[in-house]
């Protein structure tokens, strides 16, 4: 292809290292897609005959049917997708082959490939999201009412409902999709026309070529066309994101499912066992999903770290960009299968569950909100009582219900007769009736809001 310049072919190792192909094979329908649009607008525009057009989309839709059916062939000497595509293109057509690359680059064609795979990927990630997100609400709706401990720091902290919990990895997915659906309005412009840099002489129409394959408009600068890995990296990026959520809640079922916490059992189909203690049973998906996490945020490092010192315009070391979006996009579409799987088919311990949120002391701060009502105690001052009546409890091995008059009194005078509130953890969950609350009711009002939002 460039051998005009050269008086020798490239070296073995050279071929190997120049060579794209094994991993830009992925592209090959967007290749053949964009191939068919600059194709059409050149005889559009009288640049290429309609005969030739007409062989040329003839042509690659025959080699589209022999990739579906057979794969993409590896020749390392063609280096990538382009030139694979456009030498079998020759093989069936001949000559108007040879005018397909009029008015292109390579430069433009791979940055168009991979806007395109991209935008693909974004949505295939949302729909998986989406049933995550289905999951979530599903198993909420039937965990409305069951209490659980609400941790900081992993140490007990209030009561909150179940629910409640799954519900906020509902919003946190929500977060996700927004974040791939912004990466997809910015990406969706097309570089195509913007040959290697500086655009071209031929008359024409990028426009054409842009609504062709579903981009709202060409790109305004061609230099920046064909060297902009923005949507790569905000691919990226928000990949991280969730695969962030993603290890969260693979790490919660990790602590659930072991034995001091026993708050969850995984079904056969997401465990695995040992191979040399027969009593085990692995939460090795949930660990795998919190691994990929790793991998991905890696992901989004090597490539910040290619483009962080590329000048302008294009430059050999960007065909690195697809492996680690390429990994990036299979590792979360994984992930995110496995952890919807689980939380369809995961059983929850709800008496364990409730067991341990009685422990700890958990309605303390329902104490501290009491004496401030009551006695218009300050904040602070009730914390202070507060912290003192359980300091006591724990003590003499009681629960804060327990407690009696004389204690109360000998801590603060202000309650000597006095009889403290219901304490109970249902009492407790059911008060937290503030917006996004945990409060059965309002956990209620943000299923019915999601199940609205995911049937729009």
């Amino acid at each position: 292809m460039w051998g005009g310049r050269f008086g020798e072919g490239p070296g073995a190792i050279m071929r190997e290292i120049n060579a794209s192909i094994p991993f830009d094979k992925r592209l090959w329908q967007e290749d053949i897609a964009g191939s068919k649009a600059h194709a059409d607008m050149l005889a559009a525009n009288g640049i290429i005959s309609d005969a030739d057009n007409a062989a040329i989309q003839k042509g690659l839709d025959a080699i589209h049917a022999e990739y579906q059916a057979n794969g993409v062939p590896v020749d390392l000497t063609l280096e990538d997708i382009h030139m694979v595509t456009e030498t079998r293109l020759r093989e069936r057509i001949g000559e108007p082959a040879a005018r397909l690359h009029t008015a292109r680059s390579r430069n433009d064609q791979v940055a168009t490939d991979f806007r395109l795979w991209v935008r693909n990927a974004t949505q295939e990630i949302d729909a998986g999201l989406r049933a995550f997100q289905l999951a979530l609400v599903a198993r909420a709706d039937e965990h409305v009412g069951s209490i659980m401990p609400g941790f900081t720091h992993l140490q007990v902290a209030q009561p909150v409902t179940l629910g409640h919990h799954l519900m906020a990895y509902y919003e946190m997915a929500k977060r996700d999709r927004s974040r791939f659906a912004d990466c997809r309005s910015r990406l969706n412009h097309s570089p195509l026309g913007a040959a290697a840099l500086a655009g071209t002489s031929f008359p024409i129409d990028r426009a054409a070529t842009a609504a062709a394959l579903g981009f709202d408009g060409p790109m305004g600068n061609s230099l920046d066309a064909v060297s902009d890995r923005d949507f790569a990296l905000e691919f990226l990026t928000a990949a991280a994101q969730t695969a962030l959520h993603l290890s969260r809640l693979a790490e919660e079922m990790i602590l659930w499912a072991s034995q001091p916490f026993g708050f969850i059992a995984l079904p056969d189909a997401w465990s695995t066992g040992s191979s040399i203690m027969p009593q085990k049973r692995n939460p090795d998906a949930a660990e795998l999903v919190r691994g990929h996490a790793g991998r991905i945020i890696g992901c989004m490092n090597s490539l910040m770290i290619t483009m962080k010192g590329l000048p302008l315009a294009y430059s050999k070391d960007m065909q690195d960009d697809k492996p680690p979006v390429f990994e990036a996009y299979d590792l979360l579409a994984l992930s995110i299968a496995a952890m919807t799987g689980m939380v369809a088919n995961v059983t929850f311990n709800t008496a364990r569950m409730r067991e341990v949120a009685e422990t700890g002391f958990s309605t303390a701060t329902d104490l501290a909100d009491w004496l401030v009502r009551a006695f218009a105690m300050p904040f602070r001052e009730a914390h202070h009582v507060t912290g003192s009546i359980v300091k006591a409890c724990e003590a003499r091995g009681i629960s804060l219900s327990d407690i009696n008059a004389d204690d109360l009194a000998a801590i603060n005078p202000v309650l000597a007769g006095c009889t403290l509130p219901d304490l109970s953890i249902d009492g407790s969950v059911a008060s937290r009736t503030s917006v996004g609350g945990t409060a059965p009711v309002r956990v209620k009002e943000a299923i019915a809001a999601a199940k609205k939002e995911l049937a729009a």
